[in-house]
């Protein structure tokens, strides 16, 4: 039985409905003139949604509030939002996308280092962030021969969640729920299919502090912990966009993980090691990175963090 308040099932039903219409309009339209409207849409919704217009401003100002004017972050806080408003016109024509091919629209690099580890027949973590466009990221590793599956978090509406799956599954790679897969992870590792987990967000899932902007950040643990027991690479890749709304691809060599007798201490190491490669393409692309969330969100118990960092 619903137990939410009703206005609140009211505001979402409503919002579901508005996402429909913007789904047929959307697939109605050419790319070109379907990114056009929706930028009109996402300068609108800078201005309207005052909480997570400030939260994103605060969160660049905490990054980059040393280096950058509040002019200069201002400008930067709405090239966030008219970004994912752009790549939400991709996620959505993703059928039509796919009928076309997507080699017109992507180029990419460094593809040897994700065809060298799964040639080992291991199975291979990939990471990637809420950054660039992930979601055509995965529809390209499986349009070029890359058996994935994506560990994601589940919507908090269960309507909107099953577009979002459906979607990942037209695409060709298979969504993991977050928190309830871990066999599934498993079972898929030993088959050797590529793991996507995207570990730049505070979820309530295992984790811990490493270094993240000059923060201490509470960071999920998953691919440093997986690594370890099955001895598999974590290979960084990630999709940036260009100012023409075509994309590049960056796949990176294997992280240098390490592995000594203290397994709890390496896998906070390893586990700041794939913060920096975070960090070293947001740093690169910063109005490409969800801003909006609460990176910052937890907050570490000092004497823990000052006994990890000794």
């Amino acid at each position: 039985m619903e137990t939410r308040p009703l206005h609140k099932r009211i505001r979402d039903t409503l919002f579901y409905y508005t996402v429909l219409s913007f789904i047929k309009i959307l697939r109605l339209l050419p790319r070109k003139p379907a990114i056009f409207m929706m930028r009109l849409v996402g300068r609108l919704l800078f201005q309207i949604l005052g909480r997570e217009r400030r939260r994103t401003v605060r969160h660049l100002t905490v990054a980059y509030g040393e280096e950058k004017s509040e002019k200069e972050i201002q400008a930067m806080a709405k090239q966030v939002f008219l970004h994912f408003i752009t790549t939400i016109v991709d996620l959505i024509q993703m059928p039509k996308l796919l009928n076309k091919g997507l080699d017109h629209l992507i180029t990419s690099e460094g593809m040897e280092h994700i065809n060298k580890a799964m040639a080992s027949g291991r199975g291979t973590i990939m990471i990637t962030g809420h950054f660039g466009n992930w979601e055509l990221l995965g529809a390209w590793l499986v349009r070029h021969g890359i058996p994935l599956k994506v560990v994601g978090t589940t919507l908090y509406d269960p309507r909107l969640d099953k577009i979002v799956v459906e979607t990942r599954n037209c695409a060709g790679y298979t969504n993991i729920p977050r928190g309830k897969g871990t066999r599934e992870i498993i079972r898929s590792l030993k088959e050797g299919a590529a793991i996507g987990m995207l570990i730049d967000q505070d979820t309530r899932v295992q984790g811990d502090f490493v270094n993240f902007y000059g923060k201490p950040t509470y960071t999920p643990t998953g691919p440093a912990v997986l690594a370890r027991k099955f001895n598999i690479p974590i290979i960084p890749i990630f999709m940036w966009m260009r100012d023409d709304f075509t994309y590049h691809i960056e796949c990176g060599k294997p992280l240098a993980l390490v592995k000594t007798d203290n397994g709890e201490n390496d896998i906070v190491t390893n586990t700041q090691k794939c913060s920096d490669t975070y960090e070293q393409i947001i740093r690169r692309f910063p109005t490409q990175w969800a801003w909006m969330h609460q990176r910052w969100k937890t907050k570490p118990d000092l004497g823990q963090v000052e006994q990890k960092t000794q």
